[in-house]
């Protein structure tokens, strides 16, 4: 975490933290996914990590979808 915190500090622009940070982690978070049969998808307006198998993608992804969906059209939203 403080090799990743420094990396981060050292970016002086979102380019570049974007080049050297962000992208290399979400790569490497990809490769371990697949290795292990799992598949990241990321979500959310800030950013929400899911790693699942790929039987339970689709159905994690409605869940979110509408979990999103509800949450713009009420401030306390509730999954049926």
């Amino acid at each position: 975490m403080r090799t990743m915190i420094a990396r981060m500090e050292d970016c002086p622009t979102a380019e570049t933290l974007n080049e050297n940070v962000i992208m290399p982690f979400a790569l490497a978070l990809e490769k371990v996914c697949a290795a292990r049969g799992y598949l990241m998808n990321i979500y959310g307006e800030s950013s929400n990590i899911v790693a699942s198998s790929q039987e339970d993608a689709e159905t994690i992804y409605h869940l979110i979808e509408e979990y999103l969906d509800n949450r713009q059209n009420d401030p306390e939203p509730k999954l049926d």
